[in-house]
């Protein structure tokens, strides 16, 4: 299935998404990115659909064609503050402000926002894989998160940060249990599973 380039043709629109949210570690990012209507390219796709190298390449494409974009992202002390969902509308909202030109319309990956000052915007489940400008988003909010788990990683590799992104696989959660949580880990999160390692 190809993905549409807009939803309605006469707006200036912006699509958002963002990445990181399920993760246990590390900021949320978002993206906000304005397409020109014909943008066209075989590779776009929900980021999760698309490889690593893809999503690099893609983001080169998206960035010099883009008419406008921007990233922006919430650390995990606000998430713990503010709630990841929270958080997100918050990340989206600083991509959107950060714009240098301002959408009519927001397209909206999931199935709530909360409202951004005057502009309208449709709330799409699944959008990253229906619209240009969300997947374009998506790829963007993902590999900006991506490089900077690596960076976080360089500081302290006991996590496996640059494997795990900060989601909790196996391998990070026993870290979290071996070492404790960091100033970067999400504490209003469950961190560890106490039923993997403390078996009644």
């Amino acid at each position: 299935m190809s993905l549409k380039a807009y939803l309605d043709k006469k707006l200036i629109e912006a699509g958002c998404d963002e990445a990181g949210r399920g993760c246990l570690a590390g900021p949320v990012f978002a993206a906000a990115v304005i397409l020109p209507k014909d943008f066209h390219h075989p590779l776009l796709n929900d980021s999760k659909q698309v490889t690593e190298s893809n999503r690099y390449e893609l983001r080169e494409v998206i960035e010099k064609q883009a008419i406008a974009f921007a990233v922006a992202e919430v650390s995990s002390k606000e998430i713990d503050e503010i709630n990841i969902l929270n958080a997100s509308f918050l990340a989206m909202h600083k991509a959107v402000a950060k714009l240098n030109q301002k959408p009519e319309s927001l397209l909206i990956d999931g199935n709530r926002f909360k409202k951004y000052h005057d502009i309208p915007h449709t709330c799409i489940i699944k959008g990253d894989a229906k619209f240009a400008s969300i997947a374009a988003a998506s790829v963007l909010a993902k590999t900006y998160r991506d490089d900077y788990m690596r960076q976080l990683h360089e500081q302290d590799p006991r996590f496996g940060w640059e494997k795990n992104k900060g989601y909790g696989t196996e391998v990070h959660r026993q870290a979290i249990e071996k070492y404790g949580a960091t100033e970067h880990h999400r504490h209003s999160f469950q961190l560890i599973q106490w039923d993997l390692f403390h078996q009644h």
